[in-house]
């Protein structure tokens, strides 16, 4: 009965975990998260009380499917300010999150026989997306030696007449790591070159540390632009994960196609959770930079005591809020009785016997590596790094 598409995809292996560990919760055992990626941050009392207002003014119908005016006119704005990258509302489309924005984008352009990149380490999401689209994933692997950048030498030999796009992220999810902009020119000119759009995953880019510099694929060029769609929201930047609000910039026909697909499916955003966004969007901006000194405090406690764990290792992360440590010393090794052999079984252990949540690297196209969000209180964090080495005998 069911078709062979969704049979090719797997369920959210974040949010299985995720899932699993609120079980536990449920059932009386106090386990701590190291796994979904949110803010533990509420959202800004201005946000919500425009969203009370637009309630409270009756703004509870349905909106133009690729949503309100002001919206796209406050994001168009934010692009130029914040990115140096000028589009027109109409090049814009709110969606139900970034998620939904990507997965729309997906719709819009993939089809059969056509072969989509996607860099691994890779957000979970990527290639079931493509395949569900009946398109073909190319997954090039990255080394942690290049602080996990794809090298454009080896992008270039991926390219063939079926690539339709290149799927970046940055700062990156799983590895909290970025691009610089030597790189991303680099892979701006093959683009250019070889004519293939990059869809440019750019959620976590007001969450950048050590004074990083983030920039916009869409800002390097005219012809860069043309072939680029800029994926973001504001679910990371301003804790609104729940609110659902993302977006895609891009050129007139795809933007117009991604319409199509939306109407088609979902509609609208929530009409109450984009009059949040444009408060979000034009309101005061001091909460990033307050939730951001303390997502900072926490990375750099996480990653100096993952980096004094015998058999450990993990770069320092340069945005977003997660630490992707090297655990390939603690693999073929027995705790508790318990033999480990690779990054699932070693978050199955640790969340049985820890009780603490991650998520293995193997999810992300990365074994020997785990994941551990940092988007938790500095409380939580340290207890759960005491049960993890206790867990490990380290």
């Amino acid at each position: 009965m069911l078709s062979n598409r969704v049979k090719s995809v797997k369920p959210s292996p974040t949010l299985s975990m995720d899932s699993k560990a609120k079980e536990m919760k449920a059932a009386g055992v106090d386990v701590i998260s190291f796994g979904v990626g949110e803010p533990d941050f509420d959202t800004p009392d201005n946000i919500k009380a425009a969203a009370i207002k637009a309630i409270n003014e009756g703004f509870t119908k349905y909106t133009p499917v690729p949503g309100i005016p002001a919206l796209r006119e406050a994001i168009a704005n934010k692009l130029k300010k914040d990115n140096g990258v000028e589009y027109k509302p109409e090049e814009i489309i709110v969606s139900c999150g970034a998620k939904h924005s990507l997965y729309v984008a997906a719709q819009a352009l993939y089809e059969k026989g056509d072969e989509v990149i996607i860099p691994a380490p890779y957000w979970v999401s990527y290639p079931d997306q493509v395949i569900l689209n009946d398109a073909t994933p190319v997954i090039v692997e990255t080394s942690e030696n290049d602080s996990f950048m794809i090298d454009p030498a080896e992008l270039e030999k991926h390219v063939t007449k079926n690539t339709k796009a290149l799927i970046l992220n940055y700062p990156s999810n799983p590895t909290g790591l970025s691009y610089d902009r030597k790189t991303l020119e680099a892979i701006a000119e093959l683009a250019v070159k070889h004519d293939f759009l990059v869809v440019s995953d750019e959620i976590y880019e007001k969450l950048v540390y050590d004074g990083a510099e983030h920039i916009c694929f869409a800002s390097l060029g005219d012809e860069v632009k043309k072939r680029t769609l800029v994926i973001n929201g504001i679910s990371k930047s301003h804790a609104m994960t729940g609110w659902r609000i993302g977006y895609t910039a891009g050129s007139t026909d795809i933007i117009k196609s991604m319409s199509k697909v939306q109407g088609q499916s979902t509609s609208n955003p929530t009409s109450i959770s984009q009059a949040a966004a444009i408060e979000a969007l034009n309101g005061p901006q001091e909460f990033i930079g307050t939730m951001l000194v303390e997502f900072d405090k926490r990375r750099l406690y996480l990653v100096d005591e993952l980096n004094g764990m015998e058999g450990v290792s993990c770069l320092k992360p340069s945005g977003a809020f997660y630490a992707f440590p090297n655990i390939k010393g603690l693999l073929g090794k027995t705790y508790n009785g318990k033999e480990i052999n690779n990054s699932s079984e070693l978050a199955e252990y640790l969340l049985e016997v820890a009780h603490i949540a991650l998520v293995p690297g193997s999810a992300f196209g990365a074994e020997g590596f785990i994941r551990m969000s940092y988007a938790n209180s500095m409380e939580n964090i340290r207890e759960g790094v005491s049960r993890m080495k206790k867990a490990l005998g380290l």
